[in-house]
């Protein structure tokens, strides 16, 4: 590995095996804009940071989840809990990771597929499967079917098999209130269950324990203890949930949860291989682009310049990742849960040394909340200060009072649909205020009980009303940390200024902008994302 002071190159070779070098030269780097890729060139000695690659996948998938099923962690095999007659629950992540969507056959529809069998041969019949969606829109049956697979979907569909519906008043129960005033409301059909079975999918380490089933099928009012202005802020960050304060009040939450219910979760991790054969060029240092690399990045360049908008995002959502399953265990939440974190780290973590001046980030056309739909101004900000700011253990990248430089076109673009209070948020609360904890002490509940937005969640495909202020609590922390967010390439600038940021053409002109905050010699640091990885900065 290259230090961040090292006054030499690393070679391209060296490169293979490293994920942090001093740039002391200027070669163009691709970002992300969006559903589009550019060629830009950083400061010579910026610190480039890459993704380590994929670890190698479990050789027979099945198997090992079989295998966790008979060894779990805290409890008995799954098998020996089952009885003929009892009532069982499946539940199971919604379609907000992985991103992208992964290549069939869905790691759910596996487990699903195995889970099924078992309880069918121990003799129980009542079963349902609920989509652990929280206050995320409903999952479309195409959706489902994809995940879960047809034969799945055929036999369970849609009164055995269905999205959870946090705002359903006779499908939500209160199991009680935690000794710091936190109400654990979940789905009536999984508190009154012999047993709920969690099947959990972990792309980072934010994910998974008690966040499944005491967020997955709460209501509102248990997300008010945690999805707060006040937890985010506290949460240093929530990639690391030891130093989370919504990760606190989640496991308390959780653990009142497995009190009252039988909860046997299963865990899977998948590896970073967010690149199939024909984007693969991406998660490679352009120093050891081949020839062919170099035709696929021009490619697909020209193409997507050619494309009309619509044409090229549904493209980008239709092609999936070739994720490898890399890790299964299964049992109690807590001892599973530490398993699954610390395979996790393996996988992702970079030791980083030092902070920098000047961050970078090229934003992608996906975010866990607009799969199949648009990446509008509000997801981008969280993308860009609520996770790609959080992908860190320790200490942020930049320094206090730093800098962060984001490239996206920052559509004023929004899908009715799947985002109606979305468009209401931007369009007439942030040019009142950007104050998240005045946001949420003057519109929060309003949005959340808007009868039109509570329908439009039940019966289509929207985001609960208060989903546009979660999204902006989510970057509270980025917003309290930087001095100044730089947007390059926005379409048009009202739309970073509306989110209290500047706005440059290009990425030069925005080092420039940085310089007259950090000087001459400021520090860069570019983190190339995606594929997925967290900084460990010392």
């Amino acid at each position: 590995m290259t230090p961040f002071d090292a006054p030499r190159r690393a070679s391209a070779a060296s490169l293979r095996n490293c994920v942090v070098y001093q740039d002391t030269s200027s070669p163009k780097r691709v970002f992300h804009f969006g559903e589009d890729f550019r060629e830009e060139e950083l400061p010579v000695g910026t610190r480039v940071v890459l993704p380590p690659p994929p670890l190698d996948g479990l050789n027979n998938v099945p198997a090992a989840i079989r295998h966790a099923l008979n060894h779990p962690e805290g409890c008995d095999p799954l098998f020996a809990m089952l009885k003929p007659g009892m009532k069982l629950t499946i539940a199971l992540d919604d379609i907000s990771v992985p991103l992208p969507k992964m290549v069939l056959p869905d790691v759910r529809q596996t487990m699903l597929e195995i889970v099924l069998q078992l309880v069918a041969d121990h003799g129980v019949d009542d079963i349902h499967i609920i989509v652990a969606l929280a206050v995320h829109r409903r999952m479309t049956e195409a959706e489902l079917r994809r995940m879960v697979g047809d034969r799945i979907y055929n036999q369970y569909a849609p009164n055995r098999l269905y999205n959870h519906d946090a705002e359903d008043p006779d499908g939500m129960t209160e199991l009680g209130v935690t000794d710091q005033g936190e109400v654990v409301e979940i789905n009536r059909r999984a508190a009154e269950s012999d047993l709920v079975i969690y099947l959990n999918i972990n792309l980072v380490p934010m994910d998974g324990g008690h966040k499944s089933v005491a967020v997955g099928l709460c209501g509102y009012r248990s997300l008010t203890a945690h999805h707060t202005p006040e937890a985010i802020r506290k949460s240093d960050s929530y990639m690391d949930p030891k130093r989370s304060a919504m990760h606190e009040s989640v496991n308390r939450m959780g653990k009142m949860v497995n009190e009252k219910v039988n909860v046997f979760t299963v865990e899977t991790v998948l590896n970073n291989r967010m690149y199939g054969p024909a984007l693969d060029f991406l998660a490679k240092p352009e120093e050891d682009w081949t020839a062919l690399d170099r035709s696929k990045f021009q490619a697909a360049k020209w193409a997507l310049h050619k494309m009309p908008r619509p044409v090229k995002r549904a493209i980008m959502h239709a092609t999936p990742a070739p994720y490898d399953v890399i890790a299964v265990h299964a049992g109690r939440t807590d001892p599973v849960h530490e398993k699954t974190l610390d395979r996790s780290w393996q996988q992702f973590s970079v030791p980083l040394e030092g902070q920098t001046d000047v961050v970078v980030f090229g934003v992608p056309f996906v975010s866990p909340y607009n799969c199949n739909s648009i990446l509008n101004p509000l997801l981008v900000q969280v993308m860009a200060l609520g996770y790609f700011h959080n992908m860190y253990r320790g200490k942020p990248v930049a320094k206090k009072g730093g800098t962060l430089i984001l490239t996206h076109p920052c559509y004023d673009e929004f899908h009715a649909g799947h985002h109606p209070s979305y468009i209401e948020f931007f369009n007439r609360l942030l040019p009142e205020t950007r104050d998240a904890k005045k946001l949420q002490h003057k519109y929060e509940a309003e949005f959340a009980r808007n009868p039109n937005y509570v329908q439009m969640y039940r019966r289509g495909n929207a985001y609960h009303g208060a989903h546009p202020f979660y999204m902006w609590y989510w970057g509270e922390n980025g917003r309290q940390h930087y001095s100044r967010i730089i947007a390059v390439g926005a379409e048009s600038p009202h739309v970073p200024e509306r989110m209290g940021w500047e706005w440059a053409p290009d990425l030069p002109t925005a080092f420039d902008m940085a310089r007259d905050s950090h000087g001459p010699s400021m520090s860069v640091t570019y983190m190339k994302v995606p594929p997925i990885f967290i900084a460990d900065v010392s």
